[in-house]
Parts: C-alpha cells; sequence; structure tokens
C-alpha cells in the first residue's frame, strides 16, 4: 500500500455572528495528521468522512478533483472550511 497523501484543512468562511469556542479564524489552516487535535471535535466530525473519501482515491460529487467544503455543524457560528489532497 502507498503512502497516504496529506490533508490540508482551510478555513475560509464564516457565516454567523456566533463565537467560535475553538476560536479559529478565518484563514487558519491545518495538517490533518500533524494539527487535527487543534481544531474543534465538532468540525472534524463533519470533515472525517470528506477526508476518508479524497484520501483513498474518490472525490465529492459537484466539488473539484481533490477538494471539498463543508460547514462546522455549530449553527450560530457556521465556519466553512475546505479541505485539500495535497499531492506529492
Amino acid at each position: 500500500m502507498g503512502k497516504r497523501p496529506k490533508i490540508k484543512l482551510t478555513l475560509i468562511e464564516k457565516k454567523e455572528s456566533g463565537v467560535c469556542h475553538y476560536n479559529h479564524k478565518t484563514g487558519d489552516t491545518f495538517d490533518f495528521d500533524t494539527e487535527r487535535g487543534a481544531m474543534c471535535p465538532m468540525a472534524l466530525h463533519v470533515a472525517f468522512p470528506y477526508i476518508d473519501i479524497l484520501r483513498y482515491g474518490c472525490s465529492i460529487p459537484g466539488e473539484e478533483g481533490g477538494t471539498c467544503v463543508f460547514c462546522c455543524p455549530d449553527a450560530k457560528v457556521i465556519n466553512v472550511f475546505k479541505i485539500e489532497k495535497i499531492s506529492d
């Protein structure tokens, strides 16, 4: 089995005025393999299926290859993240 590609998550937008409990700000970027502990667990819970789909060679319908956009589940915050599969 080959080496898994790296995954980068970036907070690209905030839709509501509530306070993020993890103090995430637009522009924050995280390496999934080394920095996921710094991310909000609720957002990661949503991200996991998309990360697996991208990491293991599939794509998300309606998204550009190797990427996906998703929202955190906190309706008072609604942080929008972009997932990117980083190819070597």
